[in-house]
C-alpha cells in the first residue's frame, strides 16, 4: 500500500447516516474535510464519482488508518463494500486508485473509490458537495 490516507465523499461521508461509516471510524481517524479533483454525479439511490484533470472539485472526508498493521484488511474491507472485486464476469463498479486530495492547505495522496462505469448521462452535483444537494433536493422536495 502507498498510502495510509481514504478520502470518502459518498455514502462512508460520516453525516451520510449510512450504517458502513461505523465501519469508518472503527479503523479510521478523521484528518478533516478535503476536496479531490473530479466530477460528482447524482445516480439516484447514492452518489459516484469520477477523476477529472481538476475542472470540478469534490467535496469530502479524509481520514488515516489508526493502526498501519490494519490498512490492508481496512482496505480490503471497503474494497468489498464497493464492489472492487465483483464476481467472474462482472464489472467492477469501483476502482480504488491514488489521488491528489487538498485539505487545509496541504496535500496528500490518499486511496479514493472512483465510479467504474459510464456515468456521463447522469445530473452532475454542481457544488460537489453530497450533503449539500441532497439536503436542497429535500428542501424541494425532490428526493
Amino acid at each position: 500500500m502507498e498510502s495510509k490516507y481514504l478520502f470518502v465523499y459518498g455514502s462512508l461521508l460520516s453525516g451520510f447516516k449510512n450504517p458502513a461509516y461505523e465501519y469508518i471510524a472503527r479503523y479510521f481517524e478523521f484528518v478533516g474535510p478535503a476536496t479531490a479533483p473530479g466530477t460528482l454525479y447524482d445516480l439516484g439511490d447514492y452518489p459516484a464519482a469520477t477523476p477529472d484533470d481538476a475542472t470540478h472539485q469534490i467535496v469530502g472526508e479524509l481520514y488515516k488508518i489508526r493502526n498501519e498493521h490494519q490498512l490492508s484488511f481496512a482496505i480490503a474491507q471497503l474494497d468489498d463494500y464497493e464492489g472492487v472485486n465483483p464476481e467472474q464476469g462482472e464489472t467492477p463498479n469501483y476502482k480504488r486508485a491514488l489521488s491528489n486530495i487538498s485539505y487545509d492547505h496541504n496535500d496528500v495522496s490518499a486511496w479514493v473509490y472512483w465510479f467504474n462505469h459510464n456515468i456521463s448521462d447522469k445530473p452532475i452535483v454542481a457544488s460537489g458537495d453530497v450533503l449539500e444537494y441532497l439536503k436542497a433536493k429535500t428542501e424541494n422536495n425532490q428526493y
